[in-house]
């Protein structure tokens, strides 16, 4: 595991750059971490980046810290998990400060009101690309597609708590590999990442 400083450093720049670049909070900046640790720096596969997304997103805290947190001591242990984590946390700190004493003064203006409504279009963009790239290596046969489907109803008529759709889906995975275990079935338990890479690159050709 590295952890040089030049490495903690690049780590530390890497997120510091995400953080101020993203509306909508932690899942418009998904696309942009995956971007980054992923396609650019390559310190990671694209697989590992979205199970730490599904991790982060059962914890407590918010998706962006915890995200930035786990792919920091993923990859330079404990000081890589700070820097990653100031990294993303500073310079949203800072422009919400800001933003906080401007207030006041821009929130009629109508200028403003414009340029958000296009930002909340924007970030409806956002978390349905990060949605689409997450269900690119989570959801890869009848039975993970029909355990995102049933939690999706489940959320949308039934407006339960998302921490018990966390903890049942996790013993909803236990139970499905067991049973498939005890009919002699093939157990796949992640998606072929080559064959994502396929689709995605058929996605971005069409």
């Amino acid at each position: 595991m590295k952890t040089d400083w030049k490495f903690i450093l690049q780590i530390f720049l890497s997120f510091l750059k995400i953080g101020p670049a993203t509306f909508g909070g932690g899942y418009a900046m998904i696309p942009m971490i995956e971007r980054e640790v992923v396609d650019k720096k390559k310190w990671i596969r694209n697989k590992d980046v979205t199970e730490i997304f599904a991790i982060a997103e059962s914890v407590p805290g918010a998706i962006a810290i915890n995200s930035a947190t786990f792919i920091g001591y993923r990859l330079a242990g404990v000081r890589g998990a700070v820097a990653a984590m100031v990294g993303v946390l500073l310079p949203t700190f800072i422009i919400v400060v800001i933003l906080s004493m401007l207030f006041l003064i821009v929130k009629d203006n109508p200028h403003i009101e414009s340029a958000f409504i296009a930002i909340r279009a924007t970030i409806v963009a956002l978390i349905v690309y990060a949605a689409y790239k997450i269900g690119m290596t989570a959801v890869y046969d009848k039975t993970t597609l029909g355990i995102a489907t049933v939690t999706t109803a489940i959320l949308f008529f039934l407006h339960v708590h998302p921490v018990v759709v966390i903890i049942s889906g996790i013993f909803t995975g236990m139970v499905a590999v067991q049973i498939k275990s005890w009919f002699g079935m093939s157990i796949k338990l992640e998606k072929d990442e080559l064959n994502v890479v396929k689709k995605e690159k058929q996605v971005k050709e069409a």
